[in-house]
């Protein structure tokens, strides 16, 4: 990198590092807020006030499956379109917009669900660096990490990810990306209907774009993808932990597959794992731990997938086995998505309802339902605020009962798993499959 790139750099950082400090709303860097992926704006954040209602609304060029970040008094959302905006908080006005190129349309891939596909994990802002970091598909399928600077959206670098012998058509990252100890996490899954050539894998790149980036693969023959919306979080020890899909094995030896997994943030060693011992039959019906991301609560992790189950592990997963060796299990729900928590408190996108457990040192308790509001939620003050995509319905729940405050149609659908995020406790947005809508 040139030094007038570096100087750049620098100068976007301290411009980064002012507009946070002048605006508490910069506190929403990254998917539900943090690297633990809380969801949770603070047990002090007033909730919404006076009747819900809508505010502004940004229409964009295309549907945004990301959450909405928010830095200083911008909100960053990106579209399947390709294109990141960063829209002012006040007014919902383009502040800047980078379009990166030609999104892929599923006519050009094995199969898939998004139309055309383009950017579908949530960005990361770093405040030491001063660094957007997104990533794209563009035409060909070609799988790009670009760094830009917050204050102006202009292009710092940018590094390829399709960085394994497989078919880049039948790869897809629809986790959030991850930043941590200096190094942008990104994870890889396949299409919707598992079709092609892919493998779940992961790379870790510098947040300077200097030297080489590291990539840890399953060692599944295939599939085996990290795809939960949330993506890798940081658990306890600083590792990284994230949810595994099906793979190829459903009889002998265990592939990898259909798991959590921690590694070392630097070098991407696996660290640690942990598969249930249902893991043949889960692969072989599709009923794996991928679904939604490992939670980091009360110094343990905890995992619900498709099939139901939820498992409370230790920092060190399954141990020395690998296999089973959870510290408590108890059948809960599918969840897809991703949860948020405060304290012992799990707030689960199950899809028959949000659902609230209570996690204790060997224990998993079932609390409130809300039926049929199946997203995944955040949380601010002693509100949820979750929608139902299938029908663009926002929710406000009351978080002691899970019973639903007020409610208000967005005004379009949604995705499958669009978030909202929190803004500084006096409105939030929502992603739509047009753009992004004010809720006051």
């Amino acid at each position: 990198m040139a030094s007038s790139s570096l100087s750049r750099v620098a100068l976007s950082a301290a411009s980064a590092r002012a507009a946070t400090a002048a605006n508490p709303s910069s506190a929403w860097p990254t998917y539900h807020a943090s690297v633990s992926r809380s969801g949770d704006a603070g047990p002090l954040v007033p909730a919404l006030s006076g009747a819900l209602r809508r505010g502004w609304s940004a229409h964009l060029d295309g549907a945004v499956y990301a959450e909405p970040i928010i830095i200083g008094s911008t909100g960053i959302v990106a579209t399947e379109h390709d294109t990141a905006y960063a829209l002012s908080l006040k007014t919902g006005k383009i502040v800047w917009a980078r379009h990166f190129g030609t999104p892929v349309p599923t006519s050009a891939l094995p199969c898939g669900n998004i139309n055309p596909l383009g950017i579908t994990g949530t960005p990361a802002f770093d405040q030491a660096s001063g660094l957007i970091f997104v990533v794209t598909e563009t035409t060909g399928a070609v799988h790009t990490l670009w760094a830009l600077a917050a204050g102006s959206g202009a292009v710092r670098w940018h590094r390829n990810l399709d960085v394994t012998r497989r078919d880049r058509h039948a790869e897809q990252e629809r986790a959030a990306v991850l930043v941590v100890g200096k190094r942008v996490i990104v994870a890889f899954g396949g299409l919707y209907g598992d079709c092609g050539n892919y493998i779940g894998y992961v790379t870790a790149t510098a947040t300077s774009g200097r030297g080489s980036t590291a990539v840890y693969a399953v060692p599944s023959a295939r599939e085996a993808g990290s795809w939960a919306p949330a993506g890798p979080v940081e658990g306890p020890g600083g590792r990284i932990y994230l949810s595994l899909g099906n793979g190829a094995a459903t009889t002998g030896s265990w592939d990898g597959s259909d798991s959590v997994i921690a590694l070392d943030p630097t070098t991407l060693r696996r660290v640690a794992a942990f598969a249930p011992t249902s893991w043949p039959a889960d692969n072989a019906n599709d009923l794996d731990l991928g679904s939604s991301s490992p939670v980091p609560v009360m110094g343990k992790i905890l995992i619900t997938g498709k099939r139901g189950t939820a498992y409370l592990l230790a920092p060190s997963l399954g141990g020395a086995h690998q296999i089973g060796g959870q510290l408590a299990s108890r059948r809960v729900c599918s969840a897809y998505g991703g949860a948020a928590f405060r304290g012992a408190d799990v707030y689960l996108p199950c899809t028959t309802g949000l659902r609230k457990l209570t996690i204790g040192a060997h224990s998993i308790s079932n609390g409130w339902q809300a039926a049929g509001i199946p997203g995944s939620p955040v949380l601010a003050g002693n509100m949820a605020y979750v929608l139902r995509p299938s029908t663009g319905t926002f929710y406000e729940l009351a978080l002691n009962t899970g019973r639903v405050v007020r409610s208000l149609s967005v005004g379009g659908r949604c995705s499958r798993f669009a978030t909202p995020t929190v803004v500084s406790g006096h409105a939030v947005l929502v992603p739509t499959n047009t753009g992004v809508v004010e809720i006051l």
